[in-house]
């Protein structure tokens, strides 16, 4: 079948944009238990992440110091994983239902639905599998020997997302004018002015200024009982 190049995309952020929780954060905690690790090893981990936001360490940073705690990883172990959290968090409600029900008028409407991201495959592909999405872009890791090296590639941290967005829409041929794109948090910006229809999520006070400054459309969602998620990536 012929794609239509032509046809609006819809582009989502993941973490408290579309699912309730910070991917990243809560995979890390699922695959330590399931290596056996001891219950304080995640709060030590997330403990120097904590530290280095604190001290103004620049969220892609952040972001690159995450994956590290990986390094020597199995990817297939770890999509493993992936899969089998996201299995879990489903039945728990994973999902922000406003923006599902949008993300699926879209896809109704014919509109390709793209996700982007600062978390990787293990979290997002059972994610883009679950909605649809034609594809999702995270940070990618590197991977040598079928081992992630802790190292990546590039970040998909801010104005990261907003290249994502526009290198899709020039290769599909899409028009910006008639694309969305949904984001929760200031470092989603970039991407949300890559298009002519971004919807802001929730309630975060500084990219909730620029939607009311450029007549943005807001999308409010009811508040969910999830544990307090780390505000770093």
């Amino acid at each position: 079948m012929h794609e239509n190049t032509t046809a609006a995309v819809a582009f989502s952020d993941v973490d408290e944009t579309l699912i309730r929780l910070k991917s990243m954060f809560g995979f890390l905690e699922f695959y330590l238990a399931r290596r056996g690790e001891p219950a304080g090893t995640y709060e030590r981990l997330t403990a120097e992440i904590r530290r280095g936001a604190d001290s103004g360490v620049p969220r892609h940073e952040i972001n690159r110091r995450y994956y590290r705690f990986y390094e020597g990883e199995s990817a297939a172990r770890l999509a493993a994983a992936g899969r089998d959290w996201h299995t879990r968090e489903a039945a728990r409600g994973l999902y922000v239902p406003e923006v599902r029900r949008a993300l699926d008028a879209h896809r109704a409407a014919g509109e390709a639905v793209v996700l982007v991201s600062g978390s990787f495959f293990a979290c997002l592909d059972p994610i883009a599998e679950r909605t649809g999405a034609a594809r999702a872009f995270g940070t990618r890791p590197v991977i040598r020997r079928g081992q992630l090296t802790g190292e990546v590639l590039v970040p998909m941290i801010g104005a990261a997302k907003g290249r994502a967005a526009r290198v899709t829409l020039a290769l599909r041929g899409s028009d910006p004018a008639v694309c969305t794109a949904y984001g929760d948090h200031i470092s989603d910006l970039d991407l949300l002015r890559a298009v002519g229809r971004p919807v802001v999520v929730g309630e975060d006070a500084r990219l909730g200024a620029h939607a009311d400054a450029a007549g943005w459309r807001r999308l409010p969602v009811a508040p969910a009982s999830r544990p307090e998620e780390l505000e770093t990536v």
